[in-house]
This record gives structure tokens, sequence and C-alpha cells, in this order.
């Protein structure tokens, strides 16, 4: 096999890009980046030439190994997780309840992911719009969901299971959120996203949307 190339987007922005970037980080798996700059024409339509030539969704991320194409980012982490099992917890209850909690973000939470976009570069302070009751019942349970599984999974270690998994990866785009616009959460659930922030691997990430050229004026004005 040779090396898998992971085509990413703007690391400032592009959440669903974090999220196996981390895992194959995590799971020690070599890999190339590539990074494809978002916005321009066909931005929001899945249209974007770059990102067609890559990816028959017209989305990235998207991972290719050899002849193989994967475009979703959940389906990266399951890939990951095949050449590195770790990456789920081993005891068969809690790999079950971890794969229900990656599943859940990676299909629900539209109203949080809508009003607060993923920023790195953003001051941390509220949004301009204030949230509305969708925003508020996700943040609620994503706060609930945080508490209960680092209780009653996380045992002695930082993350959700103990040790670091792709619910853990699939959840860090949301610390940042939280951070972005200043949310308040639980002490069990702030200690969890201070966490998350603090993975040298997410720091690496950071510093790179840091030094970013690029800018979305439509997710900077929020």
């Amino acid at each position: 096999m040779t090396i898998p190339i992971l085509y990413i987007g703007n690391k400032t922005y592009s959440s669903w890009s974090m999220r196996p970037w981390l895992a194959l980080k995590w799971g020690a798996i070599a890999f190339e980046e590539r990074q494809i700059p978002l916005g321009g024409p066909g931005y929001g339509r899945s249209k974007i030439p770059d990102v067609l030539a890559v990816s028959p969704s017209g989305r990235v991320p998207v991972l290719h190994v050899d002849d193989m194409i994967i475009w979703d980012s959940l389906a990266i982490c399951e890939w990951a997780a095949e050449q590195n099992p770790t990456l789920w917890p081993q005891e068969p209850a809690a790999r079950a309840v971890a794969r229900s909690a990656a599943a859940e973000m990676h299909a629900g939470f539209a109203a949080l992911r809508g009003h607060y976009s993923m920023n790195l570069r953003r001051k941390a302070e509220p949004a301009k719009q204030p949230a509305g009751e969708n925003v508020l019942a996700d943040i609620a349970r994503i706060d609930a969901l945080w508490s209960e599984l680092r209780g009653r999974f996380g045992g002695a270690g930082a993350c959700l299971f103990g040790q670091r998994s792709i619910a853990d990866a699939m959840f860090t785009p949301v610390a940042t959120r939280f951070r972005s616009y200043g949310v308040a959460l639980s002490a069990p659930a702030q200690a969890y996203a201070d966490a998350l922030l603090a993975d040298p691997d997410f720091q690496d990430w950071d510093a790179a949307a840091q030094q970013e050229p690029w800018f979305m004026p439509a997710v900077d004005s929020l």
C-alpha cells in the first residue's frame, strides 16, 4: 500500500476535515496531507473544480488509498480504526456507545453547527446573533453526553473513553466552537473540552490554521 493521501479544506473552517485528520494522527497512521482552499466558484454547491477532481461527492475530506477513494469523514475514521483498532474502545459495550456518540455527532446537531460555524481565528466572544431554542437544545445535549460518557467510561483519562478515540475526534471541532463563541458549559463538560483543546495534535492543526492566508467573510462576520 502506498502512503494514503488525505485531501482537506481550510484548517480554520473545515471541521469535517479535522476529524479524520486527528484520527489518522492518533492512530499513528502515515499519510500525506493535501489542502484544497474552500470558497470561490462552486462553494456551497459541492462544485469546486479542484475538489471534484479528487472527490466524487464534491466535498472534503476525502482519502485516497491506492485505487480506493473514501469520501466521508466517519468512513475515513473507520478505515483508520481498521489499521489501528485502539481508535475505538476495546471493551464491546464501550465501543458500541462510542460508535453511537460518534454517529450522533456525524448526523446531528444541525442547529449548533449552523449557528456556530467553526472559525479557529475568531476571538472568544458570543455570536452576534443570540442562540435560538434549537441551538440551546443541542448545547444541552452535548453537555449532558460529554458529562455522562466521561463519568461512565473515562476512568483516570481525560477523554470520553479514557484514551483518545474516534468519538473524541468527532467532538473536537465542537469544543473549538464553544471556545470561539464563549459558550458556557458545566464543569465536567468544560474540563473535557479543555482536554481536547490541549491535545498536541489539535494544537498543531490550530497553529497551522492561524497562518492560513484564506478568509471566508460569511463565516468571519458571525
